[in-house]
């Protein structure tokens, strides 16, 4: 029997470094990585894991990968979205520029790999990591619920237009112990440092960044269920996990008004509004 191809994007760390790690067991793993530092380490974690070079940015490089792979392999059994960024701060100081860059990182870039490697899916599955976020009720990362939110409406569309061709599952965490919240904090030093009208609520959401990066869901928690359905027989279009993830599910589904409220209630609470 014919291992099964995984193809998995932000490879090197976090999620994806775990998920190439399990995978590589039994399947053929194409892991992407965007630092040259790291190829190495993931060839080390199994003669199964082959890493290619892929830079979300980068439209020429998006399709060179996509190329690459189509050449190695005749089907892919499993396409996992993983790479990703977060673009926070005010939206009436935001930059246009950051915000493309969030949608290109998060959203199209996913896309344009899809649909370079589209053929080679049939009859296989997307998943795609979405988030809590994409439930659209948070403030100050609203690029990023934004961008999230819009894979998620693509890929679900992507779907239904094809006629079921390849199926695709949307896995929603929670906050996620993961090196994602250092590197949002990194991303928006400017933003963070260089704000003086929104200065505590910039200082608040940095120092909850790096709470969460050690004190989120923990990794196993989304792995083991990315694994449970990667190949089961009828899984799910959606899956929300955690607890804060469920809540903001909830949520997401009452008035407008009752969210905003809602909102108000909670930034009052955090002492970020009077």
């Amino acid at each position: 029997m014919e291992k099964k191809i995984v193809v998995i994007t932000g490879a090197t760390s976090g999620i994806g470094k775990a998920l190439t790690e399990i995978f590589s067991k039994d399947c053929i793993v194409f892991a992407g990585y965007r630092n040259p530092d790291y190829e190495r380490n993931l060839r080390k974690i199994s003669s199964n894991v082959f890493p290619f070079f892929i830079d979300m940015e980068k439209e020429s490089i998006i399709d060179g990968a996509a190329i690459s792979i189509s050449r190695q392999v005749k089907k892919i059994d499993l396409l996992i979205n993983v790479a990703g960024c977060v673009m926070a701060g005010p939206m009436e100081g935001m930059e246009i520029s950051k915000l493309k860059r969030q949608f290109d990182v998060n959203t199209f870039s996913h896309l344009r790999f899809t649909q370079k490697l589209w053929d080679l899916l049939d009859g296989g599955r997307i998943i795609n990591i979405s988030s809590m976020a994409s439930f659209g009720i948070f403030p100050f990362v609203s690029p990023y619920c934004a961008s999230k939110r819009a894979l998620d409406i693509l890929f679900n569309s992507l779907e239904i237009e094809s006629n079921h061709k390849v199926k695709v599952i949307s896995v929603k965490p929670g906050v996620i112990a993961t090196p994602l919240w250092k590197k949002s904090v990194e991303e928006n030093q400017d933003c963070i440092s260089d704000n003086k009208k929104y200065e505590k609520e910039m200082l608040y959401m940095m120092n909850n960044a790096m709470k969460n990066g050690e004190k989120g869901l923990s990794v196993d928690k989304v792995t083991n269920l990315i694994q449970k359905i990667a190949f089961s027989k009828n899984p799910k279009s959606s899956y929300t996990i955690g607890f804060d993830a469920k809540v903001a599910e909830f949520v997401s589904k009452l008035p407008q008004d009752w969210i905003n409220n809602l909102i108000d209630f909670g930034l009052k609470k955090k002492g970020l509004r009077k």
